[in-house]
């Protein structure tokens, strides 16, 4: 996890550098957050295109335990298409907000690891609990981004008590009635956030890389295996 970038951001910090400096930085920052901007862009461009189309791309890429067998893709494409303005216009500041900070701590490669292991989370929850559900949206994997996060900053000593506290909050509104919020999605992707984010912080030295590639690729075993159990049940 990038210790050397962490340290070089406390130093720069601490010597304050001039003005000038620091808008030329703020401007070019986005290049460290690459991921981020792309999977918001290509979420927004897919919303955009669903408009003009009637709905073409939800009809794509909408995860439904049905299509387990023929269509597994689904459990991924999800995350990219939305139901409303306000459903992509909440999800993809979220993602903004936290996708930064995070890929700035974790690096590209390890984000998109949380992002999607957490989004598949998502999906195996789906099955487990709802097999009939259609879902749609990132909720499941920005719940991952929240976990993670929350378990990124306890390990750094960080105060993260408020962060749990959204976390709680923004879970038990999709248990309202009438809300038609995939719940079983937010579930798996916080279990996968935490459990991702653990791994991330006792695998923080360079030494433990191969450790923490074994782990990442194991979670994502298990939490595809899980999902066919759950389709197997399902089927009877």
């Amino acid at each position: 996890m990038r210790e050397q970038r962490m340290q070089f951001a406390a130093n720069r910090r601490a010597s304050g550098a001039p003005s000038g400096i620091t808008v030329a930085r703020r401007r070019f920052a986005m290049l460290d957050q690459k991921a981020t901007v792309v999977i918001v862009a290509v979420s927004v461009l897919i919303w955009l295109l669903d408009q003009v189309t009637r709905g073409f791309f939800t009809q794509l890429f909408f995860f439904n335990a049905a299509y387990l067998p023929t269509q597994p893709w689904r459990m991924v494409t999800s995350l990219f298409v939305h139901s409303g303005f306000l459903h992509i216009a909440f999800n993809m500041w979220a993602v903004f907000i936290f996708g930064r900070m995070l890929e700035n701590m974790l690096g590209t490669w390890r984000f998109l690891a949380l992002y999607f292991l957490a989004g598949l989370g998502g999906s195996m929850a789906v099955t487990l609990i709802a097999p009939g559900s259609s879902v749609v949206g990132a909720s499941g994997a920005i719940f991952g981004l929240f976990a993670a996060f929350f378990m990124l900053q306890r390990s750094l000593g960080g105060n993260a008590v408020s962060l749990l506290v959204i976390i709680g909050l923004n879970l038990l509104i999709g248990f309202l009635p009438g809300t038609n919020i995939s719940w079983q999605a937010h579930v798996g992707g916080i279990a996968v956030g935490f459990l991702t984010g653990y791994v991330f912080a006792k695998t923080r030295n360079i030494r433990q890389r191969r450790l923490q590639i074994t782990l990442l690729s194991l979670e994502a075993v298990v939490i595809i295996a899980l999902t066919y159990v759950g389709y197997a049940i399902a089927v009877g």
